[in-house]
């Protein structure tokens, strides 16, 4: 008995099934069909062409992560999603509007086309990427290096704290105590450390069952910033309350500093804190 062939198309859902409804020329041709069938599917409206030798499978509308394989399919091997487009499907950055980002080796002559931006990388082996949802790009310490030129500081700290919190990174990969803070508020309290000369405190560090913002562990001296609008309510004031309670019976010597103290009197925080972990203040 004779086998009965296979059935292109349905070969076709069952691969784009699994990759967001992308799929390249080749494995079109893998699947059976001819390229008179691509064109005379592109013309009924069944395949979309993305990008050149890369098509939507029954409609155009795909997904942010299929808008990023079909890129990085686009450039072919050795290809990887990067920079902004893997900060956003990491999702340690929103999503915005805009071309996707992609790095090749720098002995590929490829173009950025439309739709995508090409960057060319020296150093783009197995040991800085990883696939997400499907998509191979750069792992989360190499997206923020790359990110790090072209990105204002404040945003590129905040893409760090996300990543961090989403455990993608470790402290170490941080860097900067600054990219720790969570707030303006934590920012401006750790400039008034430098600025005074204070011992560097860890940021946003455990203590007890507890994450601080502020913790110099051998000294056991904690300062919370108290921000407003982490604090507006009373069941907020409360549960501060019971919780600094705990903290000094566990034997930390916590204090709070508010935006109104760091604005009206910074020496006096300074002092305040200094006194506590016993140091000298410098002269003015």
């Amino acid at each position: 008995m004779r086998r009965k062939p296979a059935n292109p198309d349905a070969l076709v859902a069952k691969w784009v099934a699994e990759r967001h409804g992308v799929i390249t020329t080749a494995a079109l041709l893998e699947a059976g069909l001819t390229e008179p069938g691509i064109r005379r599917r592109v013309s009924a409206g069944r395949l979309h062409r993305l990008h050149r030798g890369v098509y939507a499978v029954g409609h155009a509308a795909i997904s942010f992560e299929g808008r990023c394989l079909a890129a990085v399919l686009a450039l072919g091997g050795g290809a990887v999603l990067s920079h902004r487009s893997a900060a956003e499907l990491w999702g340690f950055m929103p999503r915005a509007e805009g071309p996707i980002h992609v790095t090749v080796p720098s002995s590929r002559g490829s173009r950025s086309r439309p739709g995508i931006i090409v960057h060319r990388s020296r150093h783009l082996d197995s040991s800085c990427t990883a696939f997400n949802a499907g998509v191979r790009l750069t792992i989360p310490q190499r997206t923020l290096a790359d990110l790090r030129p072209g990105l204002d500081r404040e945003l590129h700290d905040r893409a760090t704290r996300k990543a961090l919190d989403l455990g993608l990174i470790s402290r170490r990969d941080a860097g900067s105590e600054t990219a720790l803070t969570r707030s303006k508020l934590e920012r401006g309290f750790l400039a008034l450390c430098r600025r005074h000369r204070l011992p560097k405190p860890r940021v946003n560090a455990r203590a007890g069952p507890y994450e601080v913002d502020f913790l110099w562990p051998e000294q056991r001296v904690i300062v919370e910033a108290d921000g407003f609008e982490f604090h507006r309510s009373r069941e907020a004031f409360e549960r501060d309350r019971a919780r600094d309670a705990e903290l000094q019976a566990r034997g930390y010597r916590v204090v709070r500093v508010t935006h109104r103290q760091l604005r009206e009197s910074p020496r006096k925080v300074a002092r305040s804190v200094k006194h506590l972990l016993g140091a000298a203040l410098p002269a003015p």
